[in-house]
């Protein structure tokens, strides 16, 4: 879904969130994986300016402690007293895709590069743009491995940079045994809260 959504964002509206059990969308079945393959990344390079108008880059490794990122939030997002998101890279990837849901196919493979993401949220009390009166770090918190939206994916182009997130060593960790739920998530080192490090 987030591929075509990426492919025709005309036709957003017609792509559920989630489908449901048994039903299918049209217009999945227009799209196609050259070769069937799905390419893997070890990382991911994101290149930005800095305060005082440099050029940096972060790169964000899923299998390394450099890993957090930071995006804009969506206007139409409940959350909008925050302006910034939060993710955890799980997974950089690209597919070779072909979409024949066009008016004129052409039927040539374009690369389209994702992340596959775990979803911070805020725990904060009250909104980001108040934190310099508070006199303190912003707290965020993993959601759960079982939290119906604790995945998604992400275009590379929407990451800002990436995230310094300390752990909030007071709160303790998730699984304080070291088994996590999920080898996926890797969430057996995942700490209850972490503060956001400007």
């Amino acid at each position: 879904m987030h591929l075509l959504a990426r492919i025709n964002p005309t036709r957003q509206d017609a792509f559920p969130s989630h489908a449901g059990n048994g039903s299918s969308v049209p217009e999945l079945d227009k799209l196609f994986f050259k070769n069937d393959c799905l390419y893997k990344h070890n990382v991911m390079r994101i290149n930005y300016t800095t305060y005082d108008v440099r050029r940096a880059q972060d790169i964000i490794n899923p299998n390394t402690d450099h890993q957090d990122v930071m995006l804009l939030q969506h206007v139409d997002s409940d959350l909008a007293d925050h302006q910034y998101v939060y993710a955890r890279v799980l997974g950089i990837y690209h597919v070779n895709v072909i979409y024949t849901g066009g008016s004129l196919p052409d039927y040539k493979a374009q690369r389209m590069e994702f992340l596959w993401v775990r979803w911070f949220t805020n725990v904060t009390d009250e909104p980001v743009h108040r934190g310099w009166e508070r006199q303190q770090l912003d707290h965020l918190q993993l959601l759960p491995v079982n939290y119906d939206g604790a995945f998604g994916f992400v275009d590379p182009t929407n990451v800002l940079r990436g995230a310094h997130l300390i752990p909030r060593f007071v709160e303790g960790k998730q699984h304080p045994e070291g088994k996590g739920i999920s080898k996926c998530a890797r969430d057996s080192k995942d700490w209850c809260q972490y503060c956001v490090n400007w």
